[in-house]
Parts: structure tokens; sequence; C-alpha cells
């Protein structure tokens, strides 16, 4: 009897070890932790997406044939073609088989295809952006994005709501990022005149993502993030991001200057990294 006690004693107490060390280890790894890469690619999304969305917004307002203005190309690559006899109507904005340099410094292929409802300032359209072959940078941009006009809000302000289902290929490591949104977008400026550039809209929502490591996120837009179509970055606003089992982090995109710059906080130290 003695001996069977002392065993179960033995076991009890290497399963208490096990545990305790691994909790240890467990810590240490959240304490030390300064992986950035949440941040890095939650930012690459929203680049890219929002990005999708604003050149559709200039290609609605040309005609079949026409080249994109505030993205054009040395060789004026990119082209717009309406189709007004389908239901719904479609664009599709066509960047060439090649990689073309654009205007804001990033090189660009393939095509965006868009079907809508209505005009894009008509309360109740609905407008739906996929993708074809299509590459920034040489990160395939793959999925969706729905948009619906909501009308104006309390302050008279067009807003509109935003379902993401993306996915990312990356050119650097060619793992993927899975990132589903849903988002609230809102004119604050620029509304009312003819120059797309002076456009200014804030966005909220939230969200979830996966990283090619099998670890999912969720993500809070916590301060409304403020995108200005004449700059090519996020301005200002925070996001915070959840990891499972992870430290929470916090991206700060400024306030309000038009760079390439944002910090990530993460367990009480910030670190500063460089948007795409």
């Amino acid at each position: 009897m003695k001996h069977n006690t002392l065993k179960l004693g033995i076991v009890a107490m290497t399963i208490m070890s096990t545990l305790f060390f691994g909790s240890c280890n467990k810590d240490r790894i959240k304490n030390n932790d300064t992986d950035t890469s949440y941040a890095k690619d939650n930012a690459l999304s929203e680049f890219a997406y929002n990005d999708a969305l604003n050149i559709s917004d200039e290609a609605s307002t040309l005609n079949t044939g026409d080249n994109l203005g505030n993205y054009k190309t040395a060789s004026n690559c990119a082209t717009v073609t309406h189709d007004t006899t389908t239901t719904p109507k479609t664009i599709t904005i066509d960047f060439g088989l090649t990689n073309c340099l654009c205007n804001d410094g990033r090189y660009r292929k393939g095509k965006i295809e868009v079907s809508y409802t209505g005009h894009y300032k008509d309360s109740g359209m609905v407008r739906t952006i996929t993708f074809d072959s299509y590459f920034v940078n040489n990160n395939q941009i793959l999925g969706s994005k729905t948009i619906q006009n909501m009308g104006y809000n309390t302050n008279n302000q067009t807003y509109f709501t935003i379902t993401v289902n993306g996915l990312i290929i990356k050119a650097t490591t060619g793992d993927s990022i899975i990132w589903n949104q849903n988002r609230v977008r809102t004119y604050t400026a620029g509304e009312n005149t003819a120059n797309k550039l002076d456009d200014v809209y804030s966005i909220t929502g939230s969200g979830t993502g996966t990283k090619a490591n099998g670890i999912s996120y969720t993500m809070t837009i916590t301060q409304p993030l403020v995108k200005a179509i004449a700059c090519s970055w996020i301005e200002a606003g925070e996001i915070q991001i959840q990891p499972t089992g992870g430290n929470l982090r916090t991206i700060n995109y400024g306030n309000g200057t038009c760079d390439d710059q944002a910090t990530v906080s993460i367990n009480g130290a910030t670190y500063p990294i460089t948007l795409n």
C-alpha cells in the first residue's frame, strides 16, 4: 500500500511540475512577445481592400477606354471598361498582365471587377468588388468586398456598410492572410465636390483574421481610422488586435500626418512599423 501511495505521489508531483513549468514557459513567451507581424498583416489588408474601393470609385466616374488618373502609369496600362447591358452592371479595371508602376509608387497587375446596382452616391446602391489575377507589389489580392450606401446619418453625412471576405497571398513568404471584416465608412470631407482627391473618410468596425500558422485573432477599431483619398496610407486612428492565447496589440496610425509610419504596442512596449 505504501509503495502504491508513493508511486501516486510521484506521478502527482510530476504532473504538477509539468503544469507549473509549462505555465511559466507560456508566461515567459507572452512577456517576451515582440511579434509585430499581426499588425503588419492587418495594415497590408487594410490598405489592399481600401485601395480596391478607391480605384473602383474613380473608375465609376470614367468612360470605357479611359485610363485611371489617380493611379495612372507611365504606359497608361490601367484601362476601364463599362458594361451597362448586364444586370447588375459591371466595370472592369485592367492593369494588364505585367507589373505597372502607378503614381502611388506601387506596382499593380491583373483586374478588379466591379458589379453595381446604382450610382455610388445613391441611397441603397450595392457594389461588389472581386479580383481576377490581381496583384499589388506582387501580393495577390483575392476574395470580395461588398459596399452598400445607407444614405445620410444624423450628421447629414453619407455612410456605407462594408463587408470584406478577403484572402491575401504574400509575395515575400508565399503564406496567406485571411481577413474578414464588417465596417462603416463615412464621408467626412469632399462629398459635395467633383474632385475625388479631396475626399476623406472615417472608418469604424471590427473583424477577424487568421495567420498562416493557423493562429486566429479578433480586431476592433477603437479610434476611427482616417483615410484621405489623396494619401496612400491611413493617417490616424487606432486598432486593437487580440490573438488567440496571445497579448493584445494596439496599432496607432498617428495624428493625421500622411506618412507610412505607425506604431504597435505589445505588453507595455511600443515598436515602430512601416506600412506597405
